[in-house]
């Protein structure tokens, strides 16, 4: 039985579909609407915890072609608020899947839009910018209400909703002769890939994202990650306090929302990009060798390019010239924007693993402690004003 359904966005466009997976009582789903450019990965983007608050809508025709399956959940539930689509597949066809992509949002308690034109959706959406919107079976007008009454993602700490409750360890499968190391994860929205990886170098204690950098170091990691995560970073409530605690004590590895933090913590502004960089297809430029990556991206936030002191830029992102990725002159700390996990997307940036690697051999070999001559930088205050948008109140955008 088909259920008329409709989506509309907070300037009042109007997308007609049907409804699929889960029917909320109201019929109306809220959150901020993006556009996704993958060809494949459709569950583990569904699972990324970095979409909490977002209605994900994808850009690739035929979704759900070969299912689901377990092993590849990002995270223990989807946090995401809908999923938009121009054709889901009715059938499966792959001798992984368990089920099928319908009936798994269906069990999730994830409604979603099919048959919508998602072209003319995602034209709107990089034209006017990413929005909030509201889709289902309830009347346009409730919707367009709905719609309009969303707050979004600015300012809210959405990595509280989907953070764990408490630390969990995952032993090493390190197979190159060498020992583990030892890394703290603060969970921010942390990707099951990204621990497959970290677990390839060290012994991993992944560990909820308001835990104290003094409850950190008492572990005596030899290095600590920045995961992932969603929405704003100025909103994510202790992080950069935590983060300025454990500059210079410990190597730093960050990854998405991770750089951000830890630029914000080396004093950086970040502002919010217009519709921002969701898809496996994002070509980076290493500033050190000038390769040119093709990269995995989810992320509505992002460094000011002007604003980093005391840390060089890394990596670039050859579509809009934003920043994407940074390493400290005087610290043992790096980060990057985009996701080198790649789960999904291309492996081309994977390296930066290895990477962290050396930098805790290289630390343990000097002696480890705080690096010589290093100095705390100093934390800025305020949102620097993105492409587009106005200086923020009160104040000049340079840096």
């Amino acid at each position: 039985m088909i259920r008329e359904a409709a989506l509309v966005l907070s300037d009042g466009e109007v997308f007609e579909g049907e409804a699929i997976g889960a029917e909320p009582a109201t019929g109306i789903t809220s959150g901020e609407v993006v556009f996704n450019t993958v060809l494949t990965g459709y569950q583990e983007v569904i699972t990324d915890p970095s979409y909490a608050g977002q209605i994900i809508t994808f850009t690739y025709p035929h979704i759900g072609n070969y299912g689901v399956t377990p092993a590849d959940h990002e995270s223990r539930r989807p946090f995401c608020r809908g999923v938009i689509v121009r054709d889901m597949a009715r059938r499966r066809s792959n001798w992984r899947a368990t089920g099928d992509l319908e009936a798994f949002l269906g069990e999730q308690g994830i409604a979603g839009l099919a048959g919508v034109d998602t072209r003319r959706l995602t034209t709107h959406i990089r034209d006017a910018g990413a929005m909030p919107g509201a889709f289902g079976t309830a009347a346009e007008s409730d919707l367009r209400a709905a719609a309009q009454a969303e707050p979004g993602t600015d300012g809210v700490d959405l990595v509280a909703t989907v953070t764990r409750h408490k630390s969990e360890h995952f032993s090493s499968t390190r197979d190159d002769g060498k020992p583990p190391h030892e890394v703290v994860a603060l969970d921010y929205g942390l990707k099951a890939t990204i621990v497959h990886h970290l677990r390839t170098i060290a012994q991993v204690e992944v560990v909820p994202a308001s835990t104290l950098a003094a409850d950190i170091l008492a572990r005596q990691p030899d290095g600590v990650f920045l995961s992932n995560g969603p929405g704003d970073p100025e909103a994510v409530v202790g992080a950069v306090d935590t983060i300025s605690a454990l500059l210079g004590e410990v190597p730093i590895f960050g990854i998405c929302l991770g750089h951000q933090l830890l630029a914000s913590a080396l004093g950086a502004e970040t502002f919010k990009l217009p519709f921002g960089h969701h898809g496996g297809n994002h070509p980076v430029r290493n500033l050190a060798t000038g390769a040119v990556e093709i990269t995995s991206q989810n992320h509505n936030f992002c460094v000011a390019d002007s604003t980093i002191p005391g840390a060089d830029i890394t990596h670039i992102n050859l579509n809009d010239h934003t920043v994407e990725g940074l390493r400290c002159r005087d610290l043992p700390a790096f980060s990057v924007q985009y996701h080198p996990e790649a789960g999904p997307g291309p492996h081309d940036s994977r390296y930066l693993f290895k990477l962290f690697d050396e930098l805790m051999a290289g630390q343990k070999r000097a002696g480890g402690g705080p690096a010589q001559g290093a100095r705390r930088p100093q934390r800025r205050r305020g949102r620097r004003a993105g492409p587009g948008q106005d200086p923020p109140p009160g104040g000049s955008t340079d840096a």
